[in-house]
């Protein structure tokens, strides 16, 4: 008898932990009508800002328009660095930046290395004695790539289409 006591107790402790969980996970995801990812343990890394407002987004039955001036679309290496989310089937959408405090950590930035043109994630920002500068890595690559100044700096990636 102590034995079912204690297996009934455990049982709706473990249900009501479900009932709230799962209510609050549907509930946010109705409510505020945006897809929530279910992930448990998984590091969170910095996104992306937002470059891009849903004003300038036009759905229609046909064909979506996309309302950003001056942008170009860019294709992408195989080299891996940046896989998921860039790689050589990832159409991006990118744009002149128009001065260094637009940048954040977490965005795609494409600059100039030794003749190159590198796509990588900003993970740091700050100024020195030499100007603006960002510390970018790419998504898969165990080492930042070092301080990229201002100067360097192309394009950022406001979108990504596959």
């Amino acid at each position: 008898m102590k034995k079912l006591n204690i297996i009934l107790r455990a049982g709706m402790i473990g249900l009501i932990f479900l009932t709230g969980f799962l209510s609050s996970y549907l509930l946010g995801y109705v409510y505020l009508n945006k897809e929530s990812p279910f992930l448990i343990g998984v590091k969170s890394e910095k996104q992306p800002s937002e470059w891009l407002a849903k004003s300038k987004i036009q759905l229609y039955d046909n064909k979506i328009v996309i309302n950003v001036d001056k942008a170009v679309i860019s294709k992408y290496a195989s080299t891996g660095s940046m896989m998921p989310v860039l790689g050589e089937n990832a159409n991006g959408i990118e744009i002149v930046p128009e001065s260094p405090e637009q940048i954040n950590v977490g965005d795609i930035i494409s600059f100039n290395y030794h003749n190159m043109t590198i796509v990588h994630r900003v993970i740091d920002k700050g100024v020195d004695e030499n100007g603006y500068w960002f510390v970018t890595k790419g998504d898969n690559n165990k080492q930042a790539d070092g301080k990229v100044y201002w100067e360097d700096v192309k394009y950022v990636t406001i979108g990504v289409i596959y």
